[in-house]
């Protein structure tokens, strides 16, 4: 989960292959001999262009999902929190699928994620924010 100061979290709008849309944060699968923390990173900077640590591990979850191709899995996720204070961005490290796949991105403030129009995920996105980020607001 990526926060800047005020609190607000960035996600991703992503379209899948049978045209669905959703926002979704940071993410996607480990690499062969990766572990979690490791994935994180790499993902972060694929993703953002954002080169740090990873921070802690605030949440865990299994759960099952339809993948952009249409491909149904179990996903193991862990979260973890990423504060970061500028919020420039680099899409260049994008993989061919996230090139295709990524409509926009939006810094979304807590109070804002009920109102999206699309689906959010992680569906308690807002619930995590509320416990481990005291600047996200109610």
């Amino acid at each position: 989960l990526v926060v800047d100061r005020a609190g607000c979290v960035l996600l991703f709008r992503f379209v899948a292959s049978d045209g669905r849309t959703f926002w979704a944060t940071v993410g996607g699968e480990l690499e062969p001999g990766e572990d979690f923390s490791a994935g994180a990173r790499r993902e972060l900077f694929e993703e953002t262009g954002i080169v740090t640590e990873p921070g802690p591990e605030i949440a865990y979850q299994e759960s099952n999902f339809i993948t952009l191709e249409g491909e149904p899995v179990r996903g193991i996720e862990r979260f973890f929190l990423v504060r970061v204070t500028d919020r420039r961005l680099s899409f260049a490290a994008h993989t061919p699928l996230e090139r295709s796949a990524v409509l926009e991105h939006r810094w979304w403030a807590i109070a804002e994620l009920a109102a999206a129009a699309d689906p959010v995920y992680p569906a308690d996105l807002a619930d995590l924010l509320r416990r481990h980020v005291p600047s996200a607001g109610p």
